[in-house]
């Protein structure tokens, strides 16, 4: 017979999972989020992955984490600091104490709470009798123990055992929060339907960890966090990484074109290439290529051919496509560039975001080579912006390149699933058979785009390739004046895509005392703590770019309704570098951050206060 525990409404809660990379983290975290999501909460997700494949069990550098933010209202960004924290072992303890509250719920596996493991994770004195937890409701659960007892009755190893303790742990959080443990099962069963002794034995671990959450003392208070009310249509958990993909199908479907993608496998950006080539029957074709440069050099090949192409890279290999970007510039043909940023220099931080590719993506190409520059700003928008970067791609016959990071890529949320039909239809400017007017670089007098001519079409054999090319005819030519005039046209054609893409929207008044401004995957931090600020009696507004090149055209316009801009970004400045370079009468703070995090809402607002109250 179980208790009956204390429920406590709340309007929002922040829970994070860590442990040792083999623990199951990320698969329970991903787990309740989806349970939440099915329930009718919004929520936000953040994993946080080790950057070291294979760090040294009960380490620091081992630890993968996965946070998420639950709520009945919208959520916008995975949470500061957490209310309940799981941690498997002492190393995801120390790792995560400076990121939970005041008071907050630690849930333990204390079988893995030991001299050795103590000094694995460099504490030089038990934590849990060194005052250090006190304040916090300390659950010291036997996670190990319970469940190599539960899973023994049907035959699996130790080490099999061990790995279904995420389970013990899901159970546990479907007690703490009310959640109907049938979710669970269901989960379970679809996730090892090929293996039915694995999913009997991981739903009987499910269940010993509810059970034992119904009947310890530490465990009296729940927590109910009820459906979004507002929220209407047919939604789903989505990674970024996921959108990006389907938005980039849903392209090619709108354009009547099958998608190549061709891309070399690189951190956070490989589930893109994943989830195309998963998707044959949709008519995509996904080639993984030997490097970098054969990846992107495959897609120009596809485009030349007639297909929507997408190439997917992060930093380091944005660089290494540098050339054939400039070679899709030069002969103007339709690519998306896909650039999923990570910290940096060099291979930098693989698993951890950051904002620092922008001026890369702007001027990272030799000679006078304008892209068009896009940027998503939440995961589910990433759908949004791979379909837009395709769209202006085809129609505008130019290279895209569509900045995400490595928040958004893993991170998820909310996802409302449109309908196919309900997005625009795309055109891109085809040329029908045996059309005695075509030449290769003659331009529609609206868009300056050239037009498209299919290899194979009747009557429309021409070439194209990397050197300068003749006004027109696209001839070979060396002949300096021509060089300017196509340089200029090329520049010219990226400026006109200005008439085609919305004005900056801001959020909150059109004029005021302080604009925040911010690009990409800050949106979440900066919209909540600008809302937040409002409510306060601030004259605070936010204007968050996700057209970087060109600009909107209004944006000279937002700038001049404010007294004081502050441009936050996750690198050192380089948008509002680039700001300063377009609109040389406006004075920019800047607000910086370089940890591998994205920001978080109390120091956006700490910074905010500090501007607007001083004197």
């Amino acid at each position: 017979m179980g208790k009956n525990p204390k429920v406590i409404h709340v309007e929002d809660i922040v829970v994070k999972f860590a442990g040792d990379s083999g623990d199951g983290m990320q698969l329970t975290g991903s787990q309740f989020s989806d349970t939440s999501a099915f329930i009718g909460n919004d929520l936000s997700t953040f994993p946080d992955y080790p950057a070291e494949i294979r760090a040294p069990q009960g380490t620091i550098a081992g630890v993968s984490g996965f946070q998420v933010h639950i709520g009945e209202k919208e959520i916008t960004t995975p949470g500061d600091q957490a209310d309940v924290l799981v941690a498997m072992n002492p190393a995801a303890l120390k790792a995560n104490m400076k990121w939970i509250k005041n008071g907050a719920t630690i849930i333990i596996d204390i079988d893995h709470f030991d001299n050795k493991h103590y000094k694995k994770a460099g504490y030089v004195e038990d934590p849990l009798h060194d005052g250090s937890m006190e304040g916090y409701n300390v659950v010291k659960a036997p996670i190990t123990m319970l469940t190599r007892d539960t899973a023994k009755p049907f035959g699996l190893d130790q080490k099999t055992a061990d790995r279904t303790r995420n389970q013990f742990v899901a159970g546990l959080l479907y007690w703490l929060f009310n959640r109907d443990i049938k979710l669970g099962e269901d989960f379970l069963s679809n996730k090892f339907k090929s293996k039915p002794d694995l999913v009997k034995a991981n739903i009987a671990v499910l269940h010993a960890g509810y059970n034992y959450a119904e009947t310890i003392e530490a465990l009296s208070t729940t927590f109910m966090v009820d459906p979004v009310k507002n929220k209407k249509g047919l939604f789903r958990n989505i990674t970024g990484n996921q959108a990006t993909a389907w938005g980039l199908l849903a392209a090619a479907e709108r354009a009547d074109k099958s998608l190549f993608l061709g891309s070399y496998p690189i951190t956070p950006a490989t589930e893109i290439l994943q989830e195309i080539s998963s998707r044959k029957h949709l008519g995509a074709v996904a080639f993984q290529a030997e490097d970098e440069i054969a990846g992107i050099s495959s897609a120009i090949g596809a485009s030349f051919a007639g297909r929507l192409s997408a190439t997917t890279t992060s930093g380091p290999g944005l660089a290494l496509k540098g050339e054939a970007i400039g070679l899709a510039v030069i002969t103007e043909l339709p690519l998306v560039i896909v650039d999923v940023q990570r910290g940096g220099p060099s291979t930098g931080l693989p698993t951890k975001t950051e904002q620092s590719d922008l001026m890369q993506a702007l001027y990272g190409r030799s000679g006078e080579s304008p892209v068009v520059v896009l940027a998503a700003s939440t995961p589910a928008n990433c759908f949004d912006y791979a379909f837009e970067a395709s769209k202006i791609a085809l129609e505008h016959m130019t290279p895209v390149i569509l900045l995400t990071d490595g928040y958004l890529a893993n991170g998820s949320e909310l996802w409302n699933i449109p309908s196919t039909d309900n997005l625009p239809k795309i055109k891109p400017p085809l040329v029908e058979d045996n059309d005695d007017t075509y030449q290769p670089y003659k331009r529609d007098p609206e868009k300056l785009n050239r037009f498209w001519a299919i290899p194979g079409q009747e009557g429309l054999r021409h070439r194209v390739g990397g050197l300068e090319k003749e006004d027109v005819t696209g001839n070979v030519s060396h002949d300096a004046l021509n060089h300017q005039v196509m340089v200029n046209l090329r520049q010219q054609k990226v400026d006109k895509v200005v008439d085609f893409i919305p004005e900056l929207q801001v959020i909150g008044d059109s004029e005021g005392e302080l604009l925040v401004i911010g690009w990409g995957g800050t949106y979440g931090g900066l919209v909540s703590a600008v809302n937040d600020m409002r409510k306060e009696g601030y004259g605070i507004s936010l204007a968050h770019f996700n057209y970087i090149n060109p600009l909107p055209k209004n944006t000279a316009e937002v700038l001049s309704g404010f007294k004081k801009k502050i441009v936050c970004e996750i690198n050192m400045g380089q948008f509002a570098f680039y700001l300063r370079s377009k609109f040389q009468k406006h004075e920019f703070q800047q607000f910086n951050k370089v940890q591998g995090l994205p920001f978080f809402i109390s120091e956006l607002k700490e910074k905010f206060r500090e501007i607007l109250d001083a004197k």
